[in-house]
């Protein structure tokens, strides 16, 4: 078997819109490995495919060459694709010599380091994230024929445990998330007020999620909502794995782009995503792909 490694150090979002384009490989012969950021291998996990992977800290760039200088030293592989990575990643994979180094062309690195670069003009944004990656993939594998897989797809969690410890029940709960990591354009502050009133208005419990990073999205918010009856604050409350049964169980789940819209669409929920219009931010590449996704967009006058 051939022995491939795939790497991506980003976000949520961006790795679950690259992980399923390892599924036009065939298993019998290709042995793949993933390399994530740290802290993401959980991400890894939640996905029904069961996926191998490493993580490093692209944020510790010392601590992380060392790491990935001594895996490929006790690993030897026949390819690899870079997704997107630091400078200094694909110079380790030149390093060490694997036969067939793989990327988009687009930064010097990537024209220096690599030997089987492909370019694609993403900025354009006319496919999708994902449909990007695989076209990388079958590039490099010279892959010609469009072989079935999935989406990033989460296994609806068995326990209720989570949503039952803050006296939620199924279907009857809205996840609200306003928070995100400031890559795209977002509504403000007021518009999420205004769309919570509107679901307390009809009866339904908010639940509004996020973390310490999100708390210049929630300031407004939480002078507006702090102790309504009706809104339950599970800001830095939750793991990953509690979030993802919270999603699961929700009415629904209002988000803009970002990690948790795409953790919701991949476990089935109904999901509405808020998505700016500009080129590069556009959902035609980025949003979350599931069987129940609705694009809100963003108005030119009404932005963060």
């Amino acid at each position: 078997m051939k022995k491939v490694l795939l790497i991506r150090l980003d976000k949520i979002g961006d790795l679950i819109c690259t992980l399923p384009a390892d599924q036009i490989l065939d298993e019998s012969k290709y042995d793949v490995t993933w390399i994530v950021q740290k802290g993401l291998g959980a991400v890894v996990d939640l996905g029904e495919k069961k996926r191998r992977y490493i993580e490093i800290d692209k944020n510790n760039p010392s601590e992380a060459r060392q790491t990935l200088t001594a895996f490929l030293k006790h690993n030897s592989f026949n390819y690899a694709i870079s997704f997107q990575c630091p400078w200094w990643v694909n110079f380790e994979l030149f390093k060490a010599r694997i036969p067939i180094r793989a990327g988009v062309l687009s930064q010097w690195h990537s024209f220096l380091f690599l030997n089987a670069g492909v370019r694609q003009k993403r900025s354009k944004a006319v496919q999708h994230e994902l449909e990007y990656n695989l076209d990388l993939v079958r590039k490099t594998f010279d892959i010609s024929q469009n072989k079935e897989f999935i989406f990033f797809h989460i296994e609806k969690p068995s326990s209720q445990d989570v949503i039952q410890k803050y006296n939620l029940k199924e279907d009857s709960y809205v996840v609200v998330h306003p928070g995100m990591m400031g890559s795209a354009l977002n509504w403000p502050q007021s518009r999420y007020i205004k769309k919570i009133n509107e679901l307390l208005a009809q009866g339904h419990t908010v639940t509004i999620t996020g973390t310490e990073s999100d708390e210049a999205y929630l300031t407004e918010i939480k002078k507006e909502f702090s102790n309504h009856p009706q809104v339950v604050w599970l800001q830095s409350k939750l793991n990953l794995q509690q979030l993802v049964q919270l999603l699961a169980f929700s009415k629904k789940v209002i988000a803009p782009s970002t990690g948790v819209a795409h953790l919701a669409a991949s476990v089935g929920s109904n999901v509405k995503a808020i998505f700016s219009s500009a080129r590069v931010q556009s959902p035609t590449r980025w949003a979350p792909r599931g069987s129940n996704v609705e694009i809100w967009m963003i108005d030119l006058e009404d932005v963060f």
